[in-house]
Order: structure tokens, then C-alpha cells, then sequence
């Protein structure tokens, strides 16, 4: 791997940890990173869902005893054990859905059009939660039903989990649609938050792993060096921006995110109409 080649994956992995947690679409500031440096082309879709991998160890690490506590206590601690059928009834709307209609969804919703309304819908949908109470930002999560990831009912997992599978449409961000969905069905800003975090790991890794048995004619060995200083790249960044947004929460909402997804939106449109980039490709 080349100076350059590396370089390119650096800024690649590090562009993916930076925004994968926050609700503002990773995959569409990949598309937007990869065009600006010319890393385009079917490996290269591979290396960007493979790399989010180096993204959720960094929640891995964050969250290290909760995982440790869940994993060990799954044959004896029956808290452990709804912990994870939670998470796994939250994962298989996406997963269905995802497996089923994931061609459709490439062929149809991946242009500059959708992903542009997907990026300004959601934006304003931030800004609508933010809101509802008296025209005020939400700060104070002391009257939310939910104020732990480890008080969610069933129900609420099958609703955070279908709010998830709406991230299947490019540029809703699956970290913005189950946030804010879990914010509206009741749940705490930092419950929200960190329960995000962790649908995001069977998701992400689910998505990792097809992903490579999908293209494994088309990998080598030599792919592996580009591959893994990526998914480090990720990690690095990941590991900051995960730890920042929980400090973040617990001072601020998130109507600058919905702000800048208005404004990245109206620049998918512009950039597209102009052909400066290639949304679709």
C-alpha cells in the first residue's frame, strides 16, 4: 500500500468513527470523502461498511463491563438475559428488511434526490423532538418514562428496532433514526443515546460480516493492510467522538445536528445538479 493509498484510507476510516454515532449519516459524508479524494469503486463500498467494524470496538471498549456483565451473566442473570433479547428483537426489523430489500433500496432511494430529503426530513424531524414541549428544547430527561438503557420494555425495543429499519433509506442515519425515535417513544436523551450505541453492535457487525462473504470473491489478502488501517483509523476517531457526544448530551440537544443535515442536504442537491459529485456511484 502506497503513501497516498494510505493517506486516503486514514482520512476514510477517520471520516467514518466521526460521524457513524452521530445522527448525521455516515454513509452519505463517505460518498461526499470518497468522491473528493477519488476512492470510489466496488472494494471501496466494501472497505466503507467494513471499517465500521473499527467503529463499534470503540463502543466496545466504552462500554466494556455493561458487555463483560451481559456476556457472563447470560446462563445465570436473568437481567443479562432480557438486556440481550432486547437488543435482538431491536436488531431484526433492520436485518429483515435490510436482507430483503436491499437491492430495491440501491437501485431506487441511493440518488441524489432521496438521500438529499432523507438528510432535510430528518433534519427537520430533530428539530420537531427538540420542540414539542412548549416550543422548548427537551434538556431535562427527568420526567422521560425511560431513564436506563435496563428499564426498556420488550415493546420499546420493537419500536426503537423499527425505527432503526428507516435508516435503510441512505442518509437517515441509523444513529439519528433510533435516537430521536427513542427519544419520541419515551426514553431519556443518554438512554436513548447509549442504547443507539449498543443496536448499533450486532447491526454494524451484522452488516460487516455479509458484507464480506458477499464480496469474498472479489478480496485478497493484499486488501488486508487497507482494510485494517482503516478500521483503526475508525476505531481512534470513534473512540473521541463517542465519549465527546455523551458529554454533549447531557448540556446540549440536538438541533445543531438538525441544522447542518438541512444545510448538507440542501449541498447533496446543489452538488448534484451541478455534477460536482456522484452521489450515486
Amino acid at each position: 500500500m502506497d503513501l497516498i493509498l494510505a493517506i486516503k484510507v486514514i482520512i476514510m476510516g477517520i471520516v467514518e468513527g466521526l460521524t457513524e454515532f452521530l445522527p448525521i449519516s455516515s454513509t452519505g459524508h463517505l460518498i461526499l470523502a470518497g468522491s473528493l479524494l477519488d476512492f470510489t469503486g466496488e472494494k471501496q463500498k466494501v472497505f466503507e461498511i467494513v471499517i465500521q467494524a473499527g467503529a463499534i470496538f470503540a463502543v466496545c471498549w466504552e462500554y466494556r463491563k455493561k458487555i463483560a456483565s451481559v456476556l457472563l451473566g447470560l446462563g445465570s442473570d436473568a437481567k443479562a438475559r432480557m438486556f440481550a433479547l432486547k437488543l435482538f428483537i431491536a436488531f431484526l426489523p433492520a436485518a429483515v428488511l435490510g436482507m430483503l430489500f436491499s437491492k430495491s433500496i440501491k437501485a431506487h432511494l441511493f440518488a441524489p434526490v432521496p438521500v438529499a430529503m432523507a438528510f432535510i426530513i430528518g433534519g427537520l424531524i430533530i428539530l420537531w423532538v427538540e420542540r414539542r414541549q412548549d416550543g422548548k428544547p427537551a434538556l431535562d430527561d427527568s420526567k422521560a418514562r425511560i431513564q436506563s438503557v435496563d428499564d426498556m420494555t420488550i415493546a420499546d425495543a420493537v419500536k426503537v428496532g423499527l425505527a432503526q429499519a428507516f435508516a435503510l433509506v441512505p442518509g437517515t442515519s441509523r444513529s439519528g433514526a433510533t435516537i430521536i425515535g427513542g427519544m419520541l417513544f419515551g426514553l431519556s436523551r443518554k438512554a436513548a443515546t447509549e442504547f443507539s450505541f449498543f443496536l448499533a453492535i450486532p447491526t454494524l457487525l451484522g452488516a460487516t460480516v455479509y458484507s464480506l462473504y458477499k464480496a469474498r470473491n472479489e478480496l485478497s489478502m493484499a486488501d488486508l493492510p487497507m482494510f485494517g488501517l482503516g478500521s483503526v483509523a475508525a476505531f481512534i476517531s470513534a473512540f473521541f467522538c463517542v465519549r465527546w457526544l455523551l458529554r454533549y448530551i447531557s448540556s446540549h440537544d440536538f438541533r445543531v445536528f438538525a441544522w447542518y443535515r438541512i444545510a448538507f442536504g440542501i449541498m447533496i442537491l446543489i452538488t448534484a445538479y451541478t455534477g460536482v459529485i456522484n452521489w450515486v456511484d
